[in-house]
């Protein structure tokens, strides 16, 4: 990603990518895209600027972070910033500068009352199966300028679209205008791939996003998700973190293997557990067939887990 490159008129951001699955990318942004993003989500959330205060304590190198301070200045919205986040200094904001809304991710929820905001929106890693009711999920990633799916729904004036082979494609105002070196991912018509794979109900309308296309295991010839694997061993107590990845197997294609951090090191889970704990929730093609222990999960700053590293 070249740094001197220029900037053209109306362009505001330039964002780097997560690198989650691969090199980072420079997501540029214009001012436009930047106001559609922040009145489309305002709207969604009835945001009233006269009464409502965000509060951005996520790192503001992640388009997760930065999108609340530029949604509070397109919008003309007061807004708090901290220099990261502290969970005491977060119930402070919310008592004495009349924060009623912030951005969090899923780790950073467990740690706060909840019940102090008027509304918690929630990027990053994947949601807790039981949230507060004040919880909004998003999809959404920097090429889209922060979320514009809304708890399955798109936002006004984005469309979503599935492919043949499953995968999401968004359309809207507030896409990247390209990435840094003159690249532009969408199509002719505006379409842009995301990369993952999902499904709209059809009575609905409503967004299921069931992960990254490149993260899928395929074992035995069963697709294995790892983000519900996940849910399911992160529930047990003997388990800190955990991660859920693909290992070449020459039986299986690929093996489902869950990289733990274990809650006592002395006493780690056993893997006859584990599989037993997914058999039941999710069926025995999702079971992990080995564990590998580790230290630490490699993470970005909003949590979402860096498989490439493992």
């Amino acid at each position: 990603m070249r740094l001197d490159e220029p900037a053209d008129d109306g362009d505001a951001l330039v964002v780097a990518t997560s690198g989650t699955s691969g090199e980072p990318k420079g997501v540029v942004l214009t001012h436009d895209a930047i106001a559609a993003s922040a009145a489309a989500t305002s709207r969604r959330l009835g945001v009233d600027p006269a009464a409502d205060c965000w509060l951005a304590c996520l790192p503001l190198a992640h388009v997760g972070g930065l999108s609340v301070v530029t949604r509070a200045l397109a919008t003309d919205t007061r807004v708090v910033v901290h220099d990261g986040f502290d969970t005491d200094a977060v119930m402070r904001a919310t008592h004495y500068d009349g924060v009623t809304l912030v951005s969090l991710v899923a780790t950073a929820l467990q740690r706060v009352d909840a019940a102090r905001f008027r509304v918690i929106v929630l990027g990053g890693s994947a949601p807790p199966v039981v949230r507060p009711a004040n919880t909004v999920t998003t999809y959404g990633m920097t090429e889209t300028g922060s979320g514009v799916v809304y708890d399955g729904v798109p936002l006004d004036g984005v469309t979503i679209r599935i492919d043949d082979e499953g995968q999401i494609h968004v359309r809207g105002p507030m896409l990247l205008r390209t990435y840094r070196g003159g690249v532009d991912p969408k199509d002719s018509d505006g379409w842009f791939a995301t990369g993952d794979l999902g499904a709209i109900d059809a009575g609905t309308g409503v967004l299921t996003v069931f992960g990254r296309r490149d993260d899928v295991i395929i074992s035995g010839g069963e697709n294995v998700w790892p983000e519900p694997v996940e849910t399911v061993l992160a529930r047990d107590p003997s388990i800190a973190d955990v991660a859920i990845v693909g290992r070449a197997d020459d039986e299986w294609g690929q093996r489902v293997v869950a990289v733990i951090v274990p809650s006592d090191p002395s006493a780690p889970p056993t893997l006859d557990a584990l599989r037993d704990l997914v058999k039941e929730q999710l069926g025995p093609w999702a079971a992990p067939r080995a564990i590998e222990f580790v230290e630490s999960i490699p993470r970005t700053a909003l949590g979402k887990i860096r498989r490439r590293d493992l």
